[in-house]
């Protein structure tokens, strides 16, 4: 395993209780991006069963609550107590999911604890993700499962866009932040290269065994012209196809500790 975690100062992760920051408010009209991720997880965790899991930064537990199909014990780990504060309603009558405030680098579990692990849309705010991987790896036991999504910057259209300009695509993480985001507030936000977090997970511990492509028609002139239904049909037959040319915005990897 890597000593990254040592050599790394903790990452600050407590950026959502920024009262100007509503991931709640975020989902609306996003339906067709949640029902994507849903396909996903639930592509790839058919069949499985788990005593033990974590959602590590999973805001207020939105996709928690589709593992707690999986797992008989959940827990939402998030940073972020206005996040938590929000969990309190979205997760009431839901037993199995556990909140608690904690961030990836830090997770509150013993060594080898832990049958799976979840990190959806968490990345992108962490331009170094080692120490999070690291941190996961330790609370995951041996051949237990890791399933995470990230934007991802080896898209089709950033393909041809660095293509068009006889360009590589960059190794590390790009920051897509615009002048005027930066403005507004100072959360990172990166879209990373799917081969370079490949290698950072193999660092880690993890062997990847399944690719998806997801969010492939995230588009808001295809949203408006095509109802939900429709895109929900052909993101779940495209997922798996599109996933060795990582088309997608989002690409998820289900891996295993190795």
């Amino acid at each position: 395993m890597s000593t990254s975690k040592n050599q790394r100062k903790l990452q600050k992760a407590d950026h959502y209780d920024d009262d100007d920051s509503s991931y709640l408010r975020y989902w609306d009209g996003r339906d067709y991006e949640q029902a994507a991720e849903e396909i996903a997880i639930r592509t790839l965790l058919k069949g499985k069963k788990f005593k033990k899991a974590v959602d590590v930064g999973g805001g207020y537990g939105r996709l928690s609550v589709v593992l707690r199909d999986y797992a008989d014990e959940v827990t939402l780990a998030e940073p972020s107590k206005q996040q938590l504060d929000i969990a309190k309603d979205f997760l009431k009558n839901k037993p199995k999911v556990i909140p608690k405030l904690a961030q990836a680098e830090k997770l509150p579990f013993k060594d080898n604890e832990v049958d799976l692990a979840m990190i959806f849309r968490v990345i992108h705010h962490l331009p170094d993700p080692i120490p999070a991987f690291d941190e996961i790896a330790r609370v995951v036991k041996p051949g237990g499962y890791f399933l995470i999504e990230f934007a991802n910057y080896g898209n089709f259209k950033n393909r041809v866009k660095h293509a068009a300009k006889f360009q590589k695509l960059p190794v590390d993480p790009v920051d897509i932040k615009t002048a005027e985001g930066e403005k507004k507030n100072s959360i990172p936000f990166v879209n990373h290269n799917p081969k370079t977090v490949r290698k950072q997970l193999a660092q880690s511990g993890f062997k990847v065994e399944k690719t998806l492509s997801v969010s492939n028609f995230r588009s808001t002139t295809l949203k408006k012209a095509i109802p939900k239904t429709a895109l929900v049909t052909m993101e779940k037959a495209v997922q798996k196809p599109l996933a060795k040319a990582y088309f997608g915005p989002s690409t998820v990897y289900l891996l295993k500790k190795v």
